[in-house]
């Protein structure tokens, strides 16, 4: 049985992604920061349709808690990095511990996780990275500056490491969800107006859920997806064009 770490997958897009993967036959590392109740119902889930699961803790944002994650892991087939923190401020108001810790869990994390996770896979001369980025690569929002930009570094890296993998059977590409409901801003879409705004700025005239972007995850994560590398596959209704 080949085994997958989603991080962040305790809700939102990354629990959607771990249940889907579990039914794809992937033992799941579910992760989580912190509280672990939310994990471990996740867990739950995927044990009672048939799976197997497990819950790792770790702060991504601490580099020391990270580079233990995959010592309680041990060998991974596949690399989902969907863990993220968003911050929205002015540009004028972004602390340097706003801007340390969007970029420790949103690239330094995925950096430090993929280079840990690699050697087995080469070594076992199959491998799938898939990183979780955003609409806001193309498409910045004003008030967050430091998540858009690290969400376009973090894709810039599957890039460069997809030339440079592919060789070893291992093939690294990024999700970039557009307006997705999930409870990070499941407060600000109750707003009617705003929600008119928002989907009034999406060709497609909705938002989506977790489950609409599960599917291109398992694509890229099954032998079916072997041909696609280096790839930044927008599911966001048509708001990145």
């Amino acid at each position: 049985m080949k085994t997958a770490l989603v991080t962040g997958s305790s809700r939102g897009i990354g629990k959607a992604i771990a249940l889907k993967l579990a039914k794809d036959g992937f033992k799941i590392f579910v992760h989580c920061s912190g509280d672990t109740s939310n994990a471990n119902e996740v867990k739950e889930e995927i044990i009672k349709n048939g799976g197997v699961a497990e819950v790792v803790s770790a702060n991504l944002c601490n580099i020391e808690e990270t580079k233990k994650i995959i010592e309680i892991t041990g060998n991974l087939d596949v690399l989902i990095l969907n863990a993220s923190i968003q911050i929205k401020k002015p540009w004028e108001e972004i602390t340097l511990d706003d801007c340390y810790n969007q970029l420790n869990c949103n690239y330094v994390s995925s950096l430090l996780l993929i280079q840990q996770a690699v050697p087995f896979m080469k070594e076992n001369g199959w491998g799938r990275i898939v990183t979780i980025g955003s609409v806001q690569e193309s498409k910045p929002h004003p008030d967050m500056l430091v998540y858009s930009s690290s969400k376009a570094a973090q894709t810039n890296m599957v890039k460069s490491l997809a030339v440079q993998l592919a060789p070893f059977g291992i093939t690294v590409n990024n999700v970039a969800p557009g307006v997705i409901y999930t409870d990070r801003n499941k407060e600000a879409l109750s707003d009617e107006n705003y929600a008119k705004k928002v989907t009034d700025s999406i060709p497609a005239g909705f938002y989506g859920t977790p489950e609409d972007c599960a599917p291109t995850v398992s694509l890229l994560c099954s032998n079916d997806g072997k041909y696609i590398t280096g790839q930044s596959i927008y599911i966001d209704g048509g708001k990145s064009l």
